[in-house]
C-alpha cells in the first residue's frame, strides 16, 4: 500500500538537504508564489524549468514525484480542457457547437504551468527535511501553535487510519464482500467507514490522556537545533533572484 510520507527521502544528501528549513521554506515559497503570479509563458516557462532544476538538485526521485502528481495532472487535464472550451478569441479547432480558441489553449497552458510548477517546489521545499524539523521551524516562524498542531497529527495518524481502512475493506473482503455497482455496495462501504469514523473517535480520547500524562504542552520539543552558515543565505539569495527575474523573464526574452 501506497502512503503519502513526503519525507521518505529526507536522508539523501544533496545542497537542499543540508539548507536551513527556516530559509528553505521562506525561500522557496517566496519563489512558489514568484510562480503563480506570472501572467505569461514567457515567465511560466522559466518558472517550471528552475522547479525541475531544484528537483533535480534534490536527488528526490521523479517516480515519486510523478506518483503524487498524477492527481494534480488529472484535475489539470480536465480544467484545462473546460478552458480550451469556453474561453472566448479567435477560434482554431470546431468540433460541432464547440470550438477550441488560441486564447483559451494559451490560457490552459498558462495555468498548467504555473500549477505543476507550485507543486514540484513543494518537494525540494518539503521533501528534503524531516518532518518533525519542519514542523519545528515553522514554531520558531512564529506559526500559530494549532496550526502546526493539526499539521503534526493529521501526518502522523493518516497513515495509521489508512492501514486500519485497508485491514477493515480485506476483513470484509475475506467474508465475502465484492464492490459492485448496486446500493449493497454502497451501504456496506458506509457502514465501514462509520465504523472507521467511530474508531478514531475513540483513539483520540487515549491519545489525549497518554499524551497529556508524558507532559505535552502543545509544543513540539525536537533535540535537533538549526545553525545558519553563510551558504544558506547564498542560496537564498539565488532563489530569490530567479523569483524577481521570472518577473522580468518577459522583458528580456523581449
Amino acid at each position: 500500500m501506497h502512503l503519502p510520507e513526503i519525507d521518505k527521502f529526507s536522508h539523501l544528501k544533496s545542497p537542499l538537504h543540508s539548507w536551513d528549513p527556516r530559509v528553505k521554506i521562506i525561500s522557496i515559497l517566496t519563489l512558489i508564489f514568484s510562480v503563480v503570479l506570472v501572467q505569461d509563458l514567457r515567465g511560466a516557462l522559466p518558472g517550471i524549468a528552475v522547479a525541475f532544476i531544484l528537483l533535480f538538485l534534490s536527488r528526490i526521485p521523479f517516480s515519486f514525484v510523478f506518483l503524487h502528481l498524477r492527481w494534480v495532472l488529472l484535475f489539470l487535464g480536465v480544467f484545462c480542457l473546460i478552458i480550451c472550451l469556453t474561453v472566448p478569441g479567435s477560434f482554431l479547432v470546431k468540433f460541432g457547437f464547440l470550438h477550441v480558441s488560441r486564447e483559451g489553449i494559451e490560457l490552459s497552458a498558462l495555468v498548467s504551468l504555473r500549477a505543476i510548477s507550485a507543486v514540484i517546489l513543494i518537494f525540494p521545499m518539503i521533501g528534503t527535511t524531516r518532518f518533525n524539523l519542519t514542523l519545528k521551524a515553522l514554531q520558531t516562524m512564529k506559526v500559530p501553535d494549532k496550526l502546526i498542531q493539526l499539521l503534526m497529527f493529521s501526518y502522523r495518524y493518516i497513515f495509521l487510519f489508512l492501514d486500519e481502512g485497508q485491514m477493515m475493506f480485506v476483513a470484509a473482503t475475506s467474508r465475502g464482500w465484492t464492490k459492485k455497482t448496486r446500493f449493497s455496495t454502497l451501504k456496506t462501504m458506509a457502514n465501514l467507514v462509520g465504523m472507521l469514523l467511530v474508531q478514531s473517535f475513540e483513539r483520540t480520547e487515549k491519545i489525549k490522556d497518554a499524551m497529556l500524562s508524558r507532559g505535552y504542552s502543545g509544543k513540539i520539543n525536537v533535540i535537533d537545533d538549526f545553525n545558519l552558515h553563510p551558504a544558506d543565505f547564498v542560496k537564498a539569495c539565488l532563489i530569490m533572484a530567479c523569483a524577481i527575474t521570472l518577473h522580468f523573464s518577459g522583458w528580456i526574452i523581449a
